[in-house]
């Protein structure tokens, strides 16, 4: 398989490399309900005011048959999820999901393929997270389950171990704790990943309920590594890893995607009345400093800060 990078600027090994894994740079998953070929991972730099110029993007992604996805294009089109981890060889790999059925794991910046199933409409895959030994975790809504796939193991490897989880929206490594958090509709879990990178086993080491209803996304407080941010259909919540509490609340609904960098800044997506989706937006909301960035004609889903960090 050969490599394709896309969408790389001029001197993208300093532009892309060079201090940018910090949190600096934030990814979008860029849906297209007219042309769901056209969907996009986008990587965008919000040092630029303007994301319609072209330098205000890093690098974009699409699966293709010169990166090894194009047996899988049939599931892209509604991208769900993108997050960016290192391994322990120390290089970086991106992990994607996407509704109609894609989810898949690929070398970074090359965009080459390393994993990739397509798992059909059905489940509506919503997140993914790479684990130590080389699996990727997958949860999904419809299919109310979080699975370990046994990535490691070969690029179209579908082994899995499973565990049952409803309407599952968020998965999140810990290496410390040595668990998988999951958040379903009600309740976030702690699992344990037991068993071999071949055949992983998942049983529950800690249940919480969440105190709103409609639990979404799960990601890390990058400045605070004892807490991660749940959203639900009507709040945002920091939760304690430690003390098993949500130790703050905001009243902000419909929150579809939450991520801080490690200095603290919040970067946030809600759906904008007059985007295509009821669940898409043009613009992606900062916090701490405040701002905003519209990316005109996009349907973006979620927003992630760029860094290859759990915690």
């Amino acid at each position: 398989m050969t490599a394709l990078v896309l969408g790389l600027a001029p001197g993208t090994a300093s532009g892309v490399t060079a201090g940018r894994y910090g949190g600096q740079l934030v990814a979008l998953v860029d849906q297209d309900s007219a042309e769901p070929a056209a969907a996009r991972i986008r990587v965008m730099d919000p040092a630029v005011a303007d994301w319609s110029r072209p330098d205000a993007q890093k690098w974009q992604w699409s699966p293709t048959v010169d990166n090894g996805f194009g047996d899988l294009a049939v599931g892209w089109g509604a991208p769900s999820e993108v997050k960016l981890r290192r391994t322990k060889s120390g290089s970086y790999v991106v992990l994607v999901t996407d509704s109609l059925g894609l989810a898949g794991l690929m070398t970074y910046p090359g965009g080459r393929r390393l994993w990739g199933l397509n798992l059909t409409t059905q489940p509506n895959l919503h997140s993914a997270e790479l684990l130590p030994d080389g699996n990727v975790a997958i949860a999904a809504t419809r299919g109310g389950f979080v699975r370990i796939y046994t990535a490691s193991q070969g690029p179209d490897s579908a082994t899995y171990a499973e565990f049952p989880l409803a309407r599952a929206h968020g998965v999140q490594w810990d290496p410390v704790r040595r668990v998988l958090w999951a958040v379903g509709d009600t309740t976030i879990v702690a699992l344990k990943v037991g068993g071999t990178a071949a055949a992983p086993t998942l049983t529950v080491e800690r249940t919480v309920p969440l105190p709103s209803p409609g639990g979404h996304d799960l990601t890390p407080v990058l400045n605070d590594p004892d807490r991660l941010w749940i959203s639900t259909t009507g709040f945002v919540y920091e939760f304690s890893k430690s003390s098993n509490e949500f130790v703050t609340t905001r009243n902000w609904a419909d929150v579809r995607s939450i991520s801080s960098t490690p200095r603290g800044q919040q970067v946030r997506t809600f759906p904008a009345p007059d985007c295509a989706t009821t669940w898409c937006t043009d613009t992606v909301t900062f916090t701490g400093p405040d701002f905003v960035r519209t990316l005109p004609g996009a349907e973006i889903y979620k927003a992630r800060v760029w860094s290859p960090r759990y915690l």
